[in-house]
């Protein structure tokens, strides 16, 4: 009686080759650790008798958008800008302040301010706005009066947020 031998080495060495086939050689990409930039100032003016509804986004890159009508300026803070509006909101007790200051009286002419910073949004209207709110709230619009000095201009499609 004869028994049979089933090569099994062959077998093995087989299936141990096509199993490492895929590991060799493989390099994992480098992945980019930079993060985006964050939103370190939203501010939105809207109404008045020239119906503005202007909008200023600052990030904590330096980068500011500046969006009206129908373009979209962009602008460069320097380093010295984002500190002194950061040091503007902390002297101005921001972070205190009232969700809104609405006006006594409505009317169609009145200007209304949405200012966000460090995850706090005051809404105000003209005729009651905090000194301290006045305060950043010029600030604000100094930068938004300069944009046609600065960078370059993007057409919109008007798509308001």
């Amino acid at each position: 009686m004869r028994i049979k031998v089933i090569p099994v080495v062959p077998l093995f060495l087989l299936v141990l080759v096509l199993a490492g086939a895929g590991c060799l050689g493989t390099r994992s990409l480098p992945v980019n650790q930079t993060s985006p930039p964050s939103m370190l100032v939203d501010y939105h003016r809207t109404g008045g008798v020239a119906s503005l509804n202007d909008r200023l986004v600052i990030f904590n890159n330096g980068v500011a958008v500046i969006s009206g009508g129908s373009t979209s300026t962009e602008i460069s803070l320097n380093a010295t800008d984002l500190a002194l509006i950061s040091v503007l909101f902390n002297e101005s007790a921001f972070s205190q302040l009232q969700a809104n200051y609405p006006a006594p009286r409505q009317s169609p002419d009145i200007m209304t301010y949405t200012v966000s910073y460090m995850g706090k949004t005051v809404t105000a209207q003209d005729t009651d706005i905090p000194p301290s709110l006045g305060t950043i709230i010029d600030k604000l619009n100094s930068i938004l009066g300069s944009a046609g000095t600065q960078k370059s201009t993007y057409p919109t499609l008007g798509i308001s947020p």
